[in-house]
């Protein structure tokens, strides 16, 4: 059972490393340009990915940066699916990460 939870996190975080590079080099919207990936928490069946993120402007503008992500999920997931290989390629779920 330890092993398919470290292979979760290891996927976790190749998702989120790929996202992150795709943020910041094919997306032109203009709402997601000042966001951090700050972890990727992947269900066990891999169908879904829970996306933390935070933003450099705070919680000002957040409905507006999470129109962008949802809006750009689709190429986002469609682009995972090329460069992650994984049976399949999870549904992105976003989630402002206060925290930091």
């Amino acid at each position: 059972m330890a092993r398919d939870f470290s292979r979760a996190q290891r996927v976790g975080e190749q998702i989120r490393r790929e996202l992150a590079e795709l943020l910041r080099l094919e997306v032109k919207d203009p709402r997601v340009g000042f966001i951090t990936l700050t972890d990727v928490e992947v269900s066990a069946d891999f169908a879904h990915a829970k996306v933390f993120f935070t933003s450099m402007t705070g919680d000002e503008n957040l409905d507006e940066i999470l129109t962008g992500l949802r809006r750009a999920s689709g190429f986002l997931r469609r682009e995972l699916g090329r460069r992650v290989r994984i049976h399949q390629t999870p549904e992105l779920h976003w989630h402002y990460d206060p925290s930091v």
